[in-house]
């Protein structure tokens, strides 16, 4: 980070650990930045095995040296959010030791302002490296596809960079859309008019508004239009022209839905299409149209695909285990056995450069 401010470095006498000593100018925002009864600095010593010391306004980080060198970069990180007027909790010490570790290939290319969405909540920044280079991603290409197991942030931030646009005059409209599919479930009849039916399929996305808007704020742009909540099967048919489109849960979508929601991109649109192959819930027989899609369009120009895995995870920790410890299962587990095709995907397959509706 480049700030007059910012804090000044000391090797200390060179031992069988590595020593450095950080200085920070502020002493009103060090207490801060250790945390209640130096929580965060025990969170870091912990997580990067690292041996840390405060006095005064210097922090002595002792360890191994590529560890040494994380707990650098983490703390420089966190102080300089409490430099931009942001807290920091646990979670933001948590994201700060997942972009400063050295076996996290994508850090050295990130660069040394961490980029972020701006909304009427305040900044949205970055809590790993990928989701940086996701960041980064929605800010230049016009499509983008976001894989990943759940929780890292990949509908979130893309909802983030829609309302960012909207606020900023780039795009007219937010439409929000996710296929109609249970999660292994039979739901059977639901009761209500058409908005109380589709509205248990996209409450993900009614939560990441709500955090990133005032309630009001939500309600009055559903309700003028400027956001939409569109089921996917009432997309057929329209087209989509100075809007921000988000499709989630995209794992769940055949082929032919695919087709037709890409096709549905009109002037001055901006698309983002996420989903998690590994949590398909089709029928068996059923070909994923986000696996499908990316096995045709991925390499077309104009078009970004970021990938995500357990590391990046910014819920729960366990969260991070649960599905790293699924993914070995799944390896170690035999090959099933490969599904015929039928006739409509095999022309759909041959044909995937034609015209949809």
């Amino acid at each position: 980070m480049n700030y007059p401010s910012s804090p000044s470095q000391t090797l200390g006498r060179t031992t069988q650990n590595h020593a450095v000593t950080l200085q920070f100018p502020d002493n009103l925002l060090l207490p801060l930045l250790l945390g209640d009864h130096d929580r965060h600095l025990v969170r870091l010593e912990q997580r990067l095995g690292v041996r840390l010391s405060c006095r005064g306004n210097r922090i002595a980080i002792s360890g191994d040296p590529s560890r040494v060198g994380s707990a650098q970069s983490a703390l420089r990180e966190l102080y300089g959010r409490l430099e931009r007027g942001l807290g920091i909790n646990a979670s933001d010490v948590d994201a700060a030791i997942r972009l400063a570790l050295p076996e996290n290939e994508e850090v050295d290319s990130l660069p040394t302002d961490l980029p972020a969405i701006h909304t009427r909540r305040g900044a949205v920044v970055p809590r790993s490296a990928r989701q940086a280079k996701y960041m980064e991603l929605l800010s230049r290409h016009d499509m983008v596809f976001a894989l990943g197991p759940a929780g890292t942030g990949k509908t979130y931030l893309a909802v983030a960079q829609a309302l960012a646009m909207l606020q900023a005059g780039h795009v007219d409209r937010i439409v929000l859309s996710r296929p109609a599919v249970e999660a292994g479930e039979r739901l059977g009849f639901l009761p209500g008019d058409m908005k109380e039916k589709i509205d248990p399929y996209l409450r993900p996305l009614y939560d990441a508004l709500y955090d990133l808007l005032p309630a009001e704020q939500v309600a009055r742009r559903l309700n003028n239009g400027e956001i939409e909540i569109a089921p996917l099967a009432f997309m057929r048919g329209r087209t989509l022209a100075h809007a921000f489109v988000i499709l989630d849960e995209a794992q769940n979508t055949t082929p032919m839905q695919m087709k037709m929601f890409l096709t549905r991109m009109g002037e001055g649109a901006r698309m983002v299409i996420t989903g998690d192959p590994s949590q398909v819930d089709l029928p068996r027989d059923q070909v994923s149209g986000l696996v499908h899609a990316l096995t045709i369009l991925e390499g077309v120009k104009g078009i970004a695909v970021a990938r995500f895995d357990e590391r990046d995870v910014v819920r729960h920790e366990l969260v991070g285990r649960i599905v790293a410890a699924y993914a070995r299962a799944e390896d170690s587990s035999p090959p099933a056995p490969k599904v015929r095709r039928s006739r409509q995907e095999k022309s759909l397959s041959n044909n995937a450069n034609g015209d949809g509706q």
